[in-house]
């Protein structure tokens, strides 16, 4: 099949994306239809030549793939009318990753980088009618191995399933090589779009819209361009408001031959400012910039700025080392997760599948996402609904847990790299910040490569050599060159959780719950400035393990799942030890997935709420993980399919903009209101001691205040003198902040472990309806329903608005239910579980 390129409107730049693409195995002669962008392993899973590697124990039997080289092809009928244009290139957005691109046999680009973008001029390699452009994908591990050979040295690379770590020496996404959450699919192949381009006389090869000053009465910026000109002449670059905010500003300038670099101040008056979620609005200015040459606009380009200031403070003070976030001068407490890739299969993530989880964080209240370093850096859309959204963004260059070569063909790839990126994301209001890398400083430090390496005095100075070099000098510079004013630090965790010491300095990533088998008590005592990685492991609902385990391996023992455990040194050992800890015996399979996920979201909201108390030493809750790239288990609190899990639902309620947060402390409880918004609010607060039948025990009425943006303590009492003689594994403390009627917080709190509490065998009547168009559930009980959770049998992607919620003795929860069934189906399917009637006596 032939894609034929035409030019419509010559005096226009022109961009088509290539499709039509065939593939094969280079030692086959069988060319086959695949979908570009895409990956080997999903052209074969489309043509049936491999089983499905997330299904049942599959992953293994398809590592043959990686090991192999690949070919993919397209044809071009090229017009006469397309090559008057005085430049037609290749722009390819991703190769992954080794390749050679062949235009009618010529070799035109030979790339090595997933991560940078490519544009090639072919115009000379062209004809009129048919051409073929042909990529030749080597196999990343047949290319890197002799990368091994020459230098003889293991880099301590730990998350790389193979016995030999080869994804250290491949800039490429490094959790395809494996990681404790998600399986080994190297993949090769075109994950991003192949466009043609065609241009005459000039191209803006690069936009910049910098902020210079902002204040109440004016912003003032500046359009950075970048311009290629093919032909010399006199051009008039314009700048302008497609709705009349600011005046169009212009620049008439003659030109010769080359790249130029071009700058166009522009004011916006009255300027609206960017705020991040739960804050203030996320005002965007759409701006045009345009190149025109004799009347004719040669190339319009429509941008989006955010007008807003940024500061990450990072300064020594009274309690050791701040690490906080300030917006328009603002410190904000930062909410949010962090992002892994949505597949492992790239080209897979839909763009519904994008929208879909920033709403989804939307509606857990976050601020801000961190794009870890082991991934990749997301595509345009990712940033684009960021901005919308106004989630800031904490941006990891894409280097995790190892050291790295330093070789200067290393160093070049990772140069372009940065440089390609950096001037790619620096328009977003959304980005806040950019990090070196994922945990390789505390990893010196503290986890014993060395030793554990048996690594020469030699080999270790060059290697430590090597990442002076790379994350303190290469890429600073390259921050400071492309994106100056943006905060960047080599690594995070700036300081480890061994010592006390350690949370009184820069963010922290605490594993002393979970790797250091530490109770979840310990999130309440181990609280550091800036948490920007925690977490604890659950597994998907039995919807998502129908998907990939038939019901004979419905056993955590089974070979199908623990091949979708990844995290083979604690993995389910340690949710196992966790849940007999807190918790009775789940009586069943289903029972034990649900009590997976209550274990990891109750444990998960000791931290949130601690840190959030901790305001403002404690100013970010970054938990880990917010999403999966495959089904399993993991640390996620929305699995790979996009359904909730309980954590998902305790985050929405934890990062509620008013929280009611209580704690023991020395035999009393402690009750704190905390505010993230940006004035205060008085509202009356309701505390109710009851039994587990509703009866009032004790209680307390007070008018509070919230403190703006910050966290008070605004009730302490005796344990005892609140229970007067009550068995504490017989009652509940509930609490909610009124204002007008309305509920701006609530909280239940409890005074033993779950495994200890005498939990009524509560009958819960429930009564489906529809009301405008949706669908809820009416919930009621006479007794309390600890951590309801709400499923429909037969249909797998239905979302509760609420779930894994405690229902409350007397009093009625109404839920809205997103399903694909009929009311009376609905009300056939719909089954209850709570913890009552899922654990054993």
């Amino acid at each position: 099949m032939l894609v034929f390129i035409t030019a419509p409107v010559f005096a226009q730049q022109i961009s088509t994306e290539l499709k039509n693409w065939e593939f094969r195995r280079t030692d086959e002669q069988a060319w086959r239809t695949a979908t570009v962008p895409g990956t080997v392993h999903t052209d074969l899973l489309h043509h049936k030549l491999i089983p499905d590697p997330f299904r049942d124990a599959n992953e293994k039997g398809v590592q043959w793939i990686d090991k192999k080289d690949w070919e993919y092809r397209t044809r071009l009928n090229i017009t006469p009318e397309l090559l008057r244009h005085d430049v037609i290139s290749l722009e390819f957005e991703g190769l992954d990753t080794y390749a050679d691109v062949y235009v009618n046999d010529a070799l035109v680009l030979k790339a090595e980088n997933m991560f940078v973008r490519r544009e090639v001029p072919v115009k000379k390699h062209l004809k009129p009618g048919r051409n073929t452009l042909r990529i030749l994908f080597h196999s990343p591990v047949a290319h890197d191995m002799p990368k091994f050979l020459a230098e003889r040295l293991v880099y301590p690379a730990g998350n790389d399933a193979s016995d030999i770590p080869l994804g250290i020496f491949a800039r490429k996404a490094p959790y395809h090589y494996g990681w404790d959450w998600g399986p080994r699919l190297v993949t090769s192949g075109i994950w991003r779009p192949v466009r043609l381009k065609a241009w005459s006389k000039a191209q803006i090869k690069d936009s910049w819209l910098r902020q210079q000053q902002l204040t109440d009465a004016q912003a003032t910026l500046e359009a950075a361009l970048t311009l290629e000109v093919h032909k010399p002449g006199a051009y008039n670059i314009i700048v302008k408001s497609p709705h009349e905010e600011f005046a169009t500003q212009q620049l008439h300038q003659s030109l010769s031959a080359g790249k130029h670099q071009l700058r166009l101040p522009f004011t916006i008056p009255q300027p609206q400012r960017w705020w991040p979620n739960g804050q203030g609005d996320q005002k965007l200015y759409p701006v045009e910039v345009a190149v025109v040459s004799g009347g004719d606009t040669l190339q319009k380009l429509r941008q989006r700025i955010g007008l807003r200031t940024i500061e990450v403070v990072n300064k020594k003070d009274e309690h050791g080392t701040s690490f906080f976030v300030k917006v328009n001068g603002r410190a904000i407490f930062m909410k949010g997760s962090n992002y892994i890739p949505q597949d492992n299969f790239l080209p897979r993530a839909t763009p519904e599948r994008y929208k879909k989880l920033f709403d989804d964080m939307k509606e857990a209240n976050f601020n801000m996402v961190r794009v870890w370093g082991g991934g990749i850096y997301e595509n345009d859309q990712f940033y684009d609904l960021a901005d919308e959204a106004g989630i800031l963004v904490w941006q990891d260059f894409m280097f995790a847990c190892t050291l790295y070569p330093s070789d200067p063909g290393f160093l070049q790839q990772v140069k372009e790299e940065a440089e390609d990126n950096i001037t790619r994301l620096r328009n977003h209001p959304s980005l806040a910040l950019w990090c070196g890398n994922n945990e390789i400083a505390v990893a010196i430090k503290n986890w014993g490569w060395k030793d554990g390496y048996a690594y020469t005095d030699k080999q270790w100075k060059q290697l430590l050599e090597g990442y002076e070099t790379l994350f303190h000098q290469l890429l600073p510079d390259a921050v400071k060159t492309h994106d100056p004013g943006r905060f960047y630090f080599p690594s995070s965790p700036i300081s480890n959780w061994g010592k006390a010491e350690d949370f009184k300095h820069g963010d922290n990533h605490y594993w002393g719950v979970w790797h250091g088998m530490e109770w979840f008590e310990a999130f309440a005592t181990h609280v550091p400035r800036f948490m920007s990685e925690y977490g604890f492991q659950s597994f998907p609902d039995i919807h998502t393990v129908r998907r990939y385990a038939d019901t004979s391996q419905w056993d955590i023992h089974s070979y199908v799942m623990q091949a979708h455990q990844k995290s083979f040194t604690r993995g389910n050992a340690a949710i196992k030890t966790y849940m007999d800890h807190y918790y009775k015996p789940p009586k069943n399979f289903p029972a034990f997935l649900y009590l997976s996920q209550v274990l990891q979201a109750e444990g998960m909201k000791v931290g949130m709420e601690a840190h959030r108390r901790a305001m403002p030493f404690c100013m970010g809750t970054l938990y880990w993980q917010l999403n999966d790239c495959w089904p399993g288990a993991s640390w996620s609190g929305i699995d790979y399919f996009g359904r909730w899990k309980a954590l998902h639902y305790f985050v929405k309620k934890a990062y509620a903009p008013v929280l009611i947060s209580h704690s023991k402390q020395a035999g009393r409880v402690v009750t704190h209101l905390v505010s993230d918004l940006p004035e205060p609010e008085t509202a009356m607060l309701h505390l109710q001691l009851m039994d587990m039948n509703g009866k009032e025990i004790w209680q307390e009425q007070m008018l509070v205040r919230t403190k703006t943006g910050g966290s008070e303590m605004v009730h302490s009492i005796p344990i005892q003198d609140m229970l007067n003689g009550a068995d504490r594994t017989r009652v509940i403390l509930y609490s909610k902040l009124l204002k007008n009627n309305k509920v701006l917080s609530e909280n239940v709190f409890y005074f033993a472990a779950p495994r200890l509490l005498q939990l009524p065998k509560a009958a819960i009547a429930a009564e489906v309806e529809e009301k405008d168009g949706k669908m809820m559930v009416r919930l009621q009980s006479g007794s309390l329903a600890r951590n309801v959770y709400l499923s429909l049998e037969q249909d797998d992607s239905s979302h509760f608005s609420d779930n894994y919620f405690d229902l409350l003795p007397g009093r009625a929860q109404i839920v809205e239910v997103k399903t694909r069934l009929a009311k009376e189906q609905v009300k056939e399917q719909l089954r209850i579980m709570h913890l009552a009637n899922a654990c054993r006596e």
